[in-house]
């Protein structure tokens, strides 16, 4: 890997080859650029009860904290993104053009923050303490994924870091939707080793015949049978366990006994901290 420099802000590792920077966020400031991210709060078309637009805090020294929140008695947590699924949208509360919303009851799809094709990906970040009561993910997804037989041309999802328990990751892509053509290549599960300073390096070469997955400057994985050609989206996001099923949701304190919050009441001390999100293109010869 090659050191890439950014004045101000901690370097990047990049493949060998030359790069150049086309979309990033450093996350300077105290407020959350609103050009760059949207807020996730819809799961399968309806409003989901364990995603919020609370919870994010830039802390002026360049780096964004994702923590879990009490709502309205239950916990939340933040997940940000640049663009987003038209199967996550709600059902519009208006006709259609044809007056048959029992057929196409969709919502309005809105424009993408960013969306984009190939390149490296990388994050620099720092975990929560408790994976297991709030996982974390930096990833990609397709707008389009599942929506034809081929994963190239309806997408797929990448994810560069998942973290569902202390010390350990999860790396690898998803294609064919989320139903019974789901499937994954690439994908492994591993123990991360420490660092002197707690952060970690996450990175995805995504080309056109391939994907290679880092993990503080090693390969971790690598994928090439299913290979998105479409334009992509990114995603940092965090969500409490335990509220996938219906039946089980979270109601506050069930299995996150005597949880501390902050001085303000409002945060729980836990978070996951994000240090930057960058994409590099290879400059070609």
């Amino acid at each position: 890997m090659q050191k890439f420099e950014i004045k101000n802000h901690e370097p990047s590792y990049l493949p060998d080859g030359d790069w150049k920077l086309v979309w990033a966020d450093e996350f300077d400031g105290t407020e959350l650029d609103r050009t760059k991210w949207d807020f996730r709060l819809n799961f399968w078309g309806k409003p989901f009860d364990a995603y919020t637009d609370k919870g994010i805090v830039l802390d002026g020294n360049s780096h964004i904290e994702l923590h879990r929140v009490d709502v309205g008695g239950r916990y939340a947590s933040p997940q940000l993104q640049t663009g987003s699924n038209s199967f996550d949208i709600p059902k519009g509360d208006s006709d259609n053009p044809w007056g048959e919303d029992e057929i196409w009851p969709l919502g309005r799809l809105e424009p993408p923050k960013f969306v984009h094709r190939f390149g490296y990906y990388e994050c620099r970040c720092k975990f929560q303490k408790d994976p297991e009561i709030m996982w974390s993910a930096f990833w990609t997804q397709s707008p389009t994924i599942g929506a034809r037989f081929e994963p190239a041309w309806c997408g797929v999802e990448s994810d560069i870091m998942e973290c569902f328990h202390v010390g350990k990751a999860t790396t690898g892509n998803i294609m064919g939707g989320y139903g019974k053509q789901y499937r994954e290549e690439g994908r492994v599960r591993y123990d991360l080793k420490e660092t002197e300073d707690g952060w970690h390096y996450f990175g995805m070469d995504w080309r056109e015949d391939g994907y290679t997955f880092y993990c503080d400057g090693e390969v971790i994985s690598t994928a090439d049978k299913d290979v998105s050609q479409v334009p992509q989206f990114i995603l940092l996001t965090t969500e409490v366990m335990g509220y996938r099923s219906v039946r089980t949701r979270l109601a506050k304190g069930e299995k996150i006994e005597d949880a501390p919050f902050n001085i303000n009441g409002d945060f729980v001390d836990d978070a996951f901290i994000v240090d930057f999100v960058r994409v590099f293109d290879r400059i070609k010869k």
